[in-house]
């Protein structure tokens, strides 16, 4: 198995409640397209036994509803340097994943992408309408000016991909902390898994929802107050955490990157689709 920096990597000031309540109300589902089997958890949960495996969940996030808008918080994966890399179980292309959950590839809108490792972002490509929003300093720290890789942690092809969306004008760079990219949508800042990884706060008719992306893995590293094991900056990723609290209408409506959990905290409204609320 290569190493798990291949696979996934601002402090918290000032956190806001909640998102104005004028906003639109989305709904928001956990989309699962593929099972990481077998995985060490000592890649996910900081100082945990070497021994621990568990599988993990490999999703995305469809926000739909509110001003009209069709959008997914990251991408996933489908190139086949990947698929024979990794050998994930029961894996669907993203898109299709989507479709099953009842939106056509062709009619996301808008894609976050919270960072820049291949899981998050390498269907981008599948998504032929969307617009991609990804974090300025994010872009900058891992692309260059010619499509290829400033800083490791992002794959050649990803980076290319990336580049090529900003020449064709549909590449959004977010200015920084608590942006509301979308009205009742907002980018945060502040979790370090890369240089400007970022989560998404959501509002829905159950509150604010916190998509926390890799920036939380698993919910043990929010129920036990615990670092996620690749960050730049451990003590900004739980200071992430405890403003992820402080965001969320309701801790349980945040939802990490990785927990097959989250399918069972979850109503099921299809097989490997859960509805976040």
């Amino acid at each position: 198995m290569p190493p798990f920096w291949t696979f996934c990597l601002s402090l918290a000031v000032g956190a806001p409640s909640a998102l104005p309540a004028q906003r639109p109300a989305y709904e928001v589902s956990a989309v699962r397209y593929a099972t990481v089997p077998s995985f060490p958890v000592a890649g996910l949960v900081a100082g945990v036994d070497t021994s621990r495996r568990m599988d993990i969940a490999m999703m995305a996030w469809l926000v739909t509803g509110g001003d009209g808008r069709t959008v997914l918080v990251d991408a996933g994966f489908y190139r086949p340097k990947f698929i024979e890399r990794w050998q994930p179980r029961d894996y669907v292309r993203p898109s299709e994943a989507v479709a099953a959950a009842g939106v056509k590839p062709e009619a996301v809108t808008d894609i976050i992408v919270t960072h820049v490792h291949w899981d998050h972002l390498d269907g981008v490509d599948l998504f032929s309408n969307a617009r991609v929003w990804i974090q300025r300093d994010e872009y900058d720290y891992y692309v260059k000016d010619d499509g290829t890789v400033r800083n490791r942690g992002i794959d050649p092809d990803n980076a290319a991909a990336l580049a090529a969306l900003r020449r064709s004008g549909r590449l959004e760079l977010v200015p920084g902390d608590a942006q509301e990219i979308l009205p009742g949508v907002t980018c945060y800042t502040g979790g370090r898994h890369t240089f400007a990884s970022q989560y998404v706060g959501v509002r829905t008719a159950a509150g604010t929802v916190v998509l926390a992306s890799d920036n939380v893995y698993l919910y043990e590293n929010l129920e036990r107050g615990v670092a996620i094991a690749q960050t730049l900056d451990p003590a900004a990723n739980l200071a992430a955490q405890r403003r992820m609290r402080a965001i969320a209408s309701d801790p349980r409506l945040i939802v990490p990157g990785h927990d097959p959990e989250v399918f069972q905290r979850f109503p099921a409204v299809a097989p490997g689709i859960a509805s976040i609320r």
